[in-house]
Parts: C-alpha cells; structure tokens; sequence
C-alpha cells in the first residue's frame, strides 16, 4: 500500500479537473456519514442517467427562457 505521500505526489500529477473531483469526494468524506455517501452516489446515477437521456434525445428538453417565464407566471398569480 502507497505511502500518503506517495500517494500526494501521484495525485499532484493528475489534470486540475481530476484533482479538483478528487479534493470534493475528499471533503465529503469527512463531512458526510454513510447515508449521505449513499444520497450522494445515488444523486450522481440520476444525473448521469438525466444527461444520457438528454444526449440521445429521449427527452425534450424546454429553453431556459420558457421556464423563467412559467416560472415569473406562476409566482405572480400567488401574490
């Protein structure tokens, strides 16, 4: 098993963005307790799974400018 400075000097070499994912699971693990971890991974599957759909076009997807304006509509007739 690598050394944590072994294993630093490896990481150290990784592209930022991969440094960047690695410090925020990281994090994470010390903030977060085993039902989070799980909340967390489960969240990642749905995302993943929400990009997919978009990508291959299983999805309609609705132009940011619609949702702002259903969005400011609803919001209106509540006051």
């Amino acid at each position: 098993m690598a050394t944590k400075d072994e294993l630093l000097s490896d990481v150290l070499r990784l592209p930022p963005e991969q440094r960047a994912e690695l410090a925020h699971k990281l994090l994470l693990s010390l903030e977060a307790g085993p039902e989070e971890q799980d909340a967390e991974a489960e969240w990642d599957s749905e995302l993943e799974r929400r990009a997919r759909e978009v990508l291959d076009g299983t999805v309609k997807t609705v132009p940011w400018k619609d949702v702002e304006a259903r969005i400011t509509r609803r919001l209106r007739q509540r006051r």
